[in-house]
């Protein structure tokens, strides 16, 4: 039991004022438990993937973030160099402002380009701050990443007004079905804050509370 919930968690550093020891403290908890990933800033998947190197642990980062406001070629190159840098996993954050502007080529386009470029190398998780997004625009972001090719849809970034919610978790998951993974982060600081998401839905959970779960304690930690 305490594997399979160690393999459901990304281990998450994605503080700006993030230094190199703490990096390095996160991989070797990572390795300790055997979590899925580490999930740090593009700055730090170097680091991070030669640390990891020995291990089955994951290495994660965030494209576009937290605003997700970017061009859809700086996100493409962003994920190009992160994937060169040793990143398994991509986390993108959509285009808010376009989605609740209905402009949904744009969105689903900006998706694309991140999953061309990620495409047999990485796996690309579409994270749509549903905090400011409605029912809808929930489902329509998860089926304009599903019909991108994206691997995961994920809730939050950890850094707006708000993070995963269980209404929010399956009203993912059931847009999405089968063809799609839901990633549920932000907020989520014990055993049972990760179970509840488990229970809606997600099969991936994003918490810098990791090791407090593990040891059953609930965490402070915002994120």
């Amino acid at each position: 039991m305490t594997q399979n919930i160690a393999a459901l968690i990304d281990h998450t550093l994605l503080k700006q004022n993030a230094t190199k020891d703490q990096i390095e403290k996160i991989c070797e908890e990572a390795k300790t438990y055997t979590f899925a990933s580490v999930c740090v800033n593009p700055t730090w998947v170097n680091l991070s993937a030669k640390l990891l190197q020995d291990s089955p642990v994951k290495v994660c980062t965030v494209i576009g973030f937290p605003l997700g406001a970017t061009t859809s070629a700086v996100k493409s190159f962003e994920t190009t160099n992160a994937i060169e840098n040793g990143a398994d996993e991509i986390d993108m954050v959509i285009n808010v402002g376009a989605l609740k502007g209905q402009d949904y080529d744009l969105v689903q386009k900006d998706i694309e380009a991140v999953v061309e470029a990620a495409k047999g190398k990485a796996i690309v998780k579409v994270i749509l701050e549903t905090c400011l997004l409605t029912n809808e625009e929930i489902v329509k972001a998860s089926e304009l990443s599903k019909t991108a090719g994206a691997n995961f849809v994920k809730t939050s970034t950890g850094f707006s007004t708000g993070g995963a919610t269980v209404e929010a978790v399956k009203l993912m998951k059931e847009t999405v079905g089968s063809a799609l993974e839901v990633k549920a982060s932000g907020g989520i600081r014990s055993l049972e804050d990760l179970q509840t998401m488990v229970e809606a839905g997600a099969t991936r959970i994003g918490a810098s509370s990791g090791v407090d779960i593990m040891q059953g304690l609930t965490s402070k930690s915002d994120y």
